[in-house]
C-alpha cells in the first residue's frame, strides 16, 4: 500500500477516533448537567402550576386550562393533576406526537437521556387537595446534542479533507526524492549509473540521496580508471606508437581470425606497401623527417579506412617502412583501384616531394580465402610486392593464385539478392551462446541469416554480406531479419540476439523504420537483444538516444566485436547495455598467449565494476573456455559451444 493511501487511512482513522472520543466526552460531561436542567425545569413548572392552581382547586375546567397552557408552552412529556388522597386523575396531558426536530433513534438509544420529573402540592387552605406531577421531555437536550455532534463531525470532516489534501501535497513533495532514488536504483539494475540532480532539503532524505550519488560517482570513477588501464594496455599491446595504426601482433591476430572458416568470414585481399629505400631516406632526410613521412603515410591509410564500408578492414604498420592492409570482401578490380589511390596519395605527400624519390613505395596485393594458411597468404602478397619492385614502370602487382574472391559478377549477385529480399527467401539459423561455467545453460541464441539462391541452396552470410554492403542493402536485410525474428519469437519465446548493420545506424530513415517496428511490437519480456558492431557505433549522444528508444519498446541493446576501445562507446555507464561481446581475435589461443589473457582480464576488471556481463566470441577450444572461466567471463559462443543450425525444439 502506498504512503498516500496509508496517510488517507490514518487521517480517516484519526477523524473517527477524534469524533468518537469528542462525542463520548461531550455526552458524559453534559449528561448530569442536562439531567439537572431537565429536573429543575420540571420542578419549576410543577411549583408554578401548584401555586397557580391553589385558588382554583375546585374548578376542574380552570385546572385543565392552566395545565394546557403550560403544557403547550414547553418541552414536557406529561403533566398530571392527581387528587389526594384517592389518587384520582383530575387533569392529564401527555406528549404523544413526534417532535419537530427529528433525532435518529440510534442516537437517542446511544445517548440514553431519560425524562426527569418534578411535583408540587395544591392546597385548599391547610388541607392538601391535589398533587401536580410534571415530567420534562429530553427532546430539547437530545436535539442540542445532535446538533453539536453534527457540527463537530462537519468540522472534523473539513479538517480531515484539508489535512488529507495538505498532507498528500506535503508527502508528494517530501517523498519525490524517494521516487528519484527508486528510478536511480532501477537504472543501476539496468547498468545505468545516473546521479540524482535535485537534492532534497529534508535532512534524512538528503543524506540518503547524497550517499546514493556518492556510490554512483565512485562506481563511475572506478570504471573510468579500469577502462583507462584497459585502453592503455590495448594501445601498448596492439597499436603502433608512431602512426596509430595496428602493429604486427594485431595484424597476425586479425588475419588468423579472417582466415578461419566461420559464418561471417569472406574472401578478400592482403595489401603490402613498402618504402622503396628506407635506408636511403634516413640518410637523405634524417631520422625525424623519415618518421614524419612514415606518419604521413599512416594518415593516408587511416583515410582509406574511414570509408563506411571498410570498418572491418585493418590497417597496420608491420615493420619500419612497411604497411599492411587486410581487406575482406575486396574484389580484384577494387583492389587495383585502391592500390592506385594509395600510390597517388603517397606520392602527393609534402614529405615525399621533399625526398625527390620516385617511386617512393611499392605495393603488393595477394588474395586470401577462409581456410588459407597465414604463411601462404603472406608469401603470396610478398611475391606480388617483389614482382612490382622488379618490373620497371610498375608500382603495384596483384596475385590471385587461382583464388577469385566473390567470383560472380555484381549483376548476378544483385539479381538474386534483390529477389531473395523481396520475396522473403530468408532462412534463420541459430548459434547458441552458453554460460562459461555451465555450457549446458543457454543464455540466448544468436540469429544468423541464410539467403536462398536461385538453385534453392542456403548461402552463408560470409558470401553474400560483402555484396549486400556494396549494393547498399544492409538496412533491407536488417529489417527483413528483424521481422523474421519477431515472427519466430511469437512462436518460440526464448532469448535471441540479432545484429544490426552500420548502414541502419547511419541512415536516419532506416533507423526510424526499425524503431517503428519495435514500437509496433512491444515486448515486456526483453527476449530480443539488438547487437551493434563496435566498428559501426554512432556518436555517444546518438547511441544513448538509440538505447533509450530500444529499451522503451521492451528490447535490449548490446555491443558485439568489442575490442576494448571504451572510447568508441562513449559513456558506457549511462547506456544500460545488456552485455559486451569480445571480438574473437582476442579470444583465439588466449590460453597460450599471455598478452591476450592480460588484456581480457583488464577489460573484465573495468566492466565488472559496473556489473556489465562479458561474452566471448569464436571460442574454439576447451583450453580457451577454461581460461575464460578463470578470468570470470560470463558467456561464450563459437564452434566449441555449438555451430549455427536451423531451429530445434
Amino acid at each position: 500500500m502506498s504512503l498516500l493511501k496509508q496517510l488517507f487511512l490514518a487521517i480517516c482513522l484519526f477523524l473517527l477516533v477524534a469524533f468518537t472520543g469528542s462525542f463520548i466526552a461531550g455526552v458524559e460531561s453534559s449528561r448530569e448537567q442536562l439531567i439537572s436542567q431537565l429536573r429543575s425545569h420540571a420542578q419549576d413548572a410543577a411549583t408554578a402550576l401548584g401555586l397557580s392552581m391553589t385558588p382554583h382547586v375546585d374548578d376542574p375546567a380552570m385546572l385543565e386550562l392552566m395545565v394546557s397552557s403550560v403544557f403547550d408552552s414547553g418541552y414536557f412529556a406529561s403533566i398530571r393533576v392527581l387528587g389526594i388522597p384517592n389518587g384520582e386523575v383530575i387533569v392529564e396531558r401527555n406528549n404523544t406526537g413526534a417532535s419537530e426536530q427529528q433525532v435518529p433513534d440510534w442516537f437517542v438509544n446511544l445517548v440514553d437521556l431519560r425524562a426527569q420529573g418534578g411535583d408540587a402540592l395544591i392546597m385548599r387552605g391547610w388541607e392538601q387537595a391535589a398533587r401536580v406531577e410534571v415530567q420534562s421531555h429530553p427532546q430539547f437536550a437530545l436535539a442540542k446534542l445532535w446538533d453539536s455532534a453534527i457540527g463537530s463531525l462537519a468540522w472534523l470532516l473539513i479538517c480531515g479533507v484539508l489535512s488529507a489534501l495538505l498532507g498528500g501535497w506535503l508527502l508528494r513533495t517530501q517523498l519525490r526524492p524517494l521516487d528519484n532514488m527508486v528510478d536511480q536504483a532501477e537504472a543501476i539494475s539496468r547498468r545505468e549509473f545516473l546521479s540524482v540532480q535535485q537534492i532534497p532539503r529534508t535532512p534524512e532524505l538528503k543524506r540518503v540521496v547524497l550517499a546514493m550519488n556518492q556510490m554512483v560517482q565512485k562506481l563511475k570513477t572506478l570504471f573510468s580508471e579500469e577502462a583507462a588501464r584497459s585502453e592503455k594496455l590495448r594501445i601498448e599491446a596492439y597499436q603502433d606508437s608512431l602512426t596509430g595504426l595496428a602493429n604486427r601482433r594485431l595484424l597476425d591476430i586479425r588475419l588468423a581470425e579472417q582466415l578461419m572458416v566461420s559464418e561471417h568470414n569472406t574472401a578478400g585481399y592482403l595489401l603490402f606497401m613498402r618504402l622503396a629505400d628506407l635506408a636511403g631516406l634516413n640518410q637523405k632526410l634524417g631520422g625525424q623527417k623519415t618518421d614524419a613521412l612514415i606518419k604521413a603515410m599512416g594518415e593516408v591509410f587511416k583515410q582509406q579506412l574511414e570509408h563506411p564500408n571498410r570498418r572491418e578492414w585493418l590497417g597496420s604498420r608491420s615493420r619500419a617502412g612497411e604497411f599492411t592492409l587486410v581487406a575482406p570482401g575486396l574484389t580484384g578490380e577494387a583492389a587495383d583501384q585502391l592500390a592506385s589511390e594509395l600510390a597517388t596519395a603517397v606520392d602527393g605527400l609534402a614529405e615525399a616531394r621533399e625526398c625527390g624519390m620516385s617511386p617512393l613505395a611499392f605495393i603488393g596485393i595477394g588474395a586470401f580465402s577462409p581456410g588459407d594458411q597465414a604463411g601462404a597468404v603472406f608469401a603470396r602478397t610478398d611475391l606480388a610486392l617483389t614482382q612490382a619492385q622488379g618490373t620497371p614502370g610498375k608500382i603495384w602487382a596483384r596475385l590471385d593464385d587461382g583464388v577469385t574472391p566473390n567470383g560472380n559478377s555484381l549483376l548476378d549477385w544483385r539479381g538474386w539478392i534483390d529477389e531473395a529480399l523481396a520475396q522473403s527467401k530468408l532462412m534463420l539459423f541459430f548459434q547458441p551462446v552458453a554460460s562459461c561455467t555451465d555450457t549446458g545453460k543457454i543464455l540466448h541464441q544468436k540469429v544468423l541469416a541464410r539467403l536462398i539462391d536461385p538453385q534453392g541452396e542456403a548461402i552463408a552470410a560470409g558470401q553474400f554480406l560483402p555484396w549486400i554492403e556494396r549494393l547498399g542493402w544492409s538496412a533491407r536485410l536488417d529489417i527483413a531479419m528483424l521481422e523474421s525474428s519477431l515472427k519466430h519469437l511469437s512462436l518460440h519465446p526464448q532469448p535471441l540476439a540479432l545484429s544490426l548493420s552500420g548502414q541502419t545506424l547511419r541512415d536516419a530513415d532506416s533507423q526510424a523504420r526499425l524503431l517503428q517496428i519495435l514500437r509496433d511490437n512491444p515486448r515486456q519480456d526483453g527476449l530480443l537483444t539488438l547487437e551493434l558492431d563496435e566498428r559501426y557505433l554512432p556518436s555517444a549522444a546518438q547511441l544513448e538516444q538509440l538505447s533509450q528508444s530500444v529499451r522503451a519498446a521492451g528490447y535490449k541493446l548490446g555491443v558485439q566485436h568489442f575490442g576494448g576501445n571504451f572510447n568508441l562507446i562513449g559513456n558506457l555507464t549511462n547506456l544500460g547495455l545488456a552485455y559486451l561481446k569480445i571480438d574473437g581475435s582476442y579470444i583465439r589461443a588466449i590460453d597460450q598467449e599471455a598478452d591476450k589473457h592480460s588484456f581480457i582480464e583488464a577489460i573484465y576488471r573495468a566492466t565488472n565494476s559496473i556489473d556489465m556481463p562479458l561474452i566471448a566470441e569464436m571460442v574454439e577450444t576447451q583450453g580457451e573456455l577454461v581460461a575464460l572461466k578463470e578470468i570470470g567471463i560470463q558467456g561464450a559462443m563459437g564452434r566449441l559451444i555449438g555451430a549455427p543450425a536451423p531451429w530445434r525444439e
